[in-house]
């Protein structure tokens, strides 16, 4: 008989409301100076961004330790349940290494690296919602979902690169290029690289830059989950993107779904952001 199946993430992962009550979530943790928080527990998205453009001091974050998962992981062997975990990129963090470690205890433990963060992440789930719905055994997402997330593009207009910066995960020289004359950065994430694509002056470029990776990528596989999201406390800057490039998602989705990006990744991200994550045409 096969075993009902539980779908974990870590708290990184931004998804939309009907699928992130279906989720079990561990969290990761924030912190502005000696202030802790665990994000989307003690601190929501709003009091995060609110903190965020405040705070003299850049917030650090921490990752889910192995003792973190264990805790999941038992609440589903004893519900008599298998679990596919999806992290967030091992090589943006130590997360997915913690929940190996802990999934080394147990059976029935699927533990998938992401690859990717934020939407990306969400839409890898979303994914695995379907497959689960399908019908299909907890190995049988996790082999999937190690194929699938192969073909995930994230692509990213930011307002600045200073976060970036700040947190390590680019070079000085790559954010001083970004950082003149108003320039707006558009970056990329693929298997858990972020990669410089470009520099548009104002948003409206920007937009054009965000359209033409997409083109770049093949195109949009509409058959499976595209999520839009933003960082920040207004969506305006998002809005304005879906209508300028609606000529991409007209006659293909019945709505636009989007969300906010979460504490940690707006740590590195900073306010003002437009994300978009999709799975690229084969």
């Amino acid at each position: 008989m096969q075993l009902k199946t539980r779908i974990i993430v870590d708290s990184t992962a931004d998804l939309v409301p009907e699928i992130k009550e279906r989720v079990y979530t561990v969290p990761l943790t924030v912190h502005f100076g000696q202030e802790e928080y665990i994000d989307g527990v003690t601190i929501d998205h709003k009091t995060f961004y609110e903190k965020l453009v405040e705070s003299d001091v850049l917030p650090t974050t921490s990752q889910a330790t192995p003792n973190d998962f264990i805790g999941a992981f038992e609440t589903a062997r004893q519900a008599g349940e298998a679990a596919v975990v999806i992290t967030l990129a091992s090589k943006f963090s130590g997360t997915y290494q913690g929940a190996v470690i802990a999934a080394a205890e147990y059976e029935n433990i699927y533990v998938v690296d992401g690859a990717s963060a934020a939407m990306g992440t969400g839409i890898l789930v979303e994914l695995a919602f379907r497959l689960l719905d399908a019908g299909s055994s907890a190995e049988e997402i996790a082999k999937a979902l190690e194929e699938e997330k192969k073909n995930i593009v994230i692509v990213a207009l930011v307002d600045t690169l200073e976060y970036l910066k700040r947190g390590g995960r680019i070079s000085k020289t790559a954010a001083f290029a970004g950082g003149i004359l108003n320039i707006k950065p558009v970056i990329s994430v693929t298997d858990g690289e972020i990669h410089l694509l470009g520099k548009a002056r104002g948003s409206k470029m920007g937009n054009n830059l965000l359209v033409q990776e997409i083109n770049e990528a093949g195109g949009i596989d509409f058959s499976k989950p595209v999520l839009l999201g933003y960082s920040g406390l207004s969506d305006a800057l998002l809005l304005k993107y879906i209508e300028d490039s609606r000529h991409i998602w007209e006659g293909h989705l019945r709505e636009v779904r989007y969300t906010t990006v979460g504490s940690v990744i707006g740590t590195h991200l900073g306010p003002g952001a437009v994300v978009v994550a999709f799975f690229k045409n084969r």
